[in-house]
């Protein structure tokens, strides 16, 4: 083949012959980056190449062979030229395994079609036509512990509104801080800050209080965040950035970091999470331990008391600098203090069923 750029200056046209293997030689480790695309958008759409009916090349690039062949191995296509019903037309005649590698189209003229209709749709021409945007990353807020809730998910088709319900995980708290986060990653100091905000409601114990945080990102890929104290009904609504005008590279460093960490990611959140329940566990305890201790008989009391340092020395361990320690120990130590304590907890129940009885005056 001949590549011919002419007058790239005034006074200079390149032109230079190559071989099919050169080219293939030169753009091999290039089109391999593509590969990893086509899985995470299998991954995405929640498919396998088995599920596929078609997979069709549109852009110049398809016409390469090598290109072509790639794309056959990645999706497990089956390489043939006619097909009727489920038939193989060919040397070997047997139903195809995989999807069709429809090259069909031609390449250029269906890019360009695209982008003229977006266009006139951009334009206000097409009212009838909508092309369908999604959102590049995750969005979400930050929860107890530092980590992401997720409430928009990645891929999700723009517009698109959603939101869940949070409380406290402090006695007496005046106020919530909304942090809106975007990323993949499972630790909210891991993905990007759109922004925070904060919305006040009545003290009370932790778990009381209610509020309802809603995420709409309307077509311009603008994002507004809602928060609602579901008490009163009092909002607050405030427009972040747009959600979807982010840069491709800083996507696709961000989806790599992902998978990069994703067992590390994964391990962290366990931790936490099992940290938190643990630290509400050993709590009630103390607390059920200072309440009940005098009607406690020597032995059991022991027990709960090295239970609870066996949960106290697991969370003691948790390394400073990652701040994660071992999951698994601290559930197995948090499961055995749960069992030990199903003694003390039905003690406080009967404690307070008595308070409350005597209360009402129903018992002296």
């Amino acid at each position: 083949m001949e590549i011919s750029l002419p007058f790239l200056t005034p006074e200079f046209s390149f032109s230079q012959r190559m071989t099919r293997e050169e080219l293939e030689g030169l753009t091999h480790d290039i089109i391999a980056r593509t590969r990893e695309h086509c899985l995470r958008s299998l991954a995405d759409a929640k498919l396998e190449a088995k599920d596929l009916d078609q997979v069709i090349l549109v852009g110049g690039q398809t016409r390469m062979p090598l290109v072509r062949r790639m794309v056959a191995e990645i999706f497990g296509c089956a390489e043939f030229e006619e097909e009727r019903g489920d038939i193989r037309l060919g040397a070997d005649h047997h139903r195809r395994t995989g999807p069709l590698l429809n090259t069909s189209q031609n390449p250029d003229e269906a890019v360009a079609l695209g982008a003229s209709i977006q266009a006139e749709i951009l334009s206000g021409g097409f009212k009838h036509m909508l092309l369908l945007d999604v959102t590049p990353l995750s969005l979400g807020i930050e929860t107890f512990g530092g980590l992401m809730n997720v409430i928009i998910p990645r891929n999700s088709t723009i517009p698109v509104k959603a939101g869940e319900a949070f409380t406290t995980a402090v006695d007496q708290q005046p106020n919530m801080l909304i942090h809106v986060l975007q990323g993949e990653r499972e630790r909210a100091k891991d993905n990007w800050s759109l922004g925070r905000f904060t919305i006040d409601f009545e003290r009370a114990p932790r778990g009381v209080p209610r509020v309802g945080v809603q995420f709409e990102i309307d077509a311009n890929g603008i994002l507004h965040v809602l928060a609602r104290d579901i008490k009163t009904g009092r909002q607050i609504i405030v427009e972040m950035k747009s959600a979807v005008d982010v840069d491709d590279a800083e996507v696709q460093r961000m989806v790599e970091e992902s998978v990069e960490h994703a067992f590390d990611d994964l391990r962290a959140r366990q931790w936490i999470e099992a940290k938190l329940k643990a630290g509400e566990t050993v709590a009630a305890t103390r607390k059920g331990i200072a309440e009940c201790g005098e009607e406690l008989d020597a032995e059991y009391r022991k027990q709960v008391e090295e239970a609870l340092r066996a949960v106290e020395e697991v969370l003691a361990a948790e390394n400073p600098q990652k701040k994660t320690g071992d999951p698994v120990k601290l559930k197995t130590a948090s499961a055995a203090l749960d069992q030990i304590t199903q003694r003390l907890a039905e003690l406080l129940m009967e404690k307070a069923m008595d308070a409350l009885l005597r209360k009402r005056g129903l018992i002296p």
